[in-house]
């Protein structure tokens, strides 16, 4: 199954993250700068019919109704385990009706606030997005999977491990 294949990669992603999480603000911004311009340069090779996903981001971010139409209910999710001592990931189904709209806009600003700074990369294969936000140095960490299926975007899947 498609979901186990991207359960252990992200496992050992999260293991990568925790163990380097002292890489400081510096060496976070001089790779917020070359992961957007790889981004750039693999948006850039996307063919004209497909819907660009710049601006698919920007209105799933901004409309309701929107969003709920372009998510693949239910949607399988990875989350960490409130009710386990070490918050272990485990794998959950949310429905259309249990979701909390979310708000993937991004400003560069969230890397310098005073609190809850964050930098959010997208990164592209073949016909695959994923948005990754990264916390400094405060536990903030998720992956969005996206999906081009009828050459338009779609959330496939998440990995929340934000603690």
């Amino acid at each position: 199954m498609k979901l186990k294949s991207l359960l252990f990669p992200c496992l050992f992603m999260f293991l990568i993250v925790s163990c380097s999480r002292g890489a400081g603000k510096k060496n976070a911004e001089q790779g917020v700068e070359k992961m957007k311009s790889e981004a750039h340069s693999n948006f850039a090779d996307q063919t004209a019919s497909n819907e660009e996903f710049e601006q698919f981001i920007q209105r799933f971010s901004t409309e309701e109704s929107f969003q709920f139409e372009r998510i693949k209910f239910p949607i399988s999710v990875i989350v960490p385990d409130e009710a386990h001592e070490g918050m272990a990931p485990i794998q959950e189904s949310i429905g259309k009706y249990d979701w909390e709209i979310l708000d993937l806009t991004y400003d560069s600003t969230y890397l310098t606030r005073p609190y809850d700074q964050y930098y959010q990369v997208v990164r592209f294969k073949n016909d695959t997005a994923v948005v990754e936000i990264r916390g400094i140095d405060n536990g903030i960490y998720a992956d969005y999977y996206f999906a081009l299926i009828d050459k338009k975007w779609y959330l496939v899947t998440l990995y929340e491990a934000s603690f």
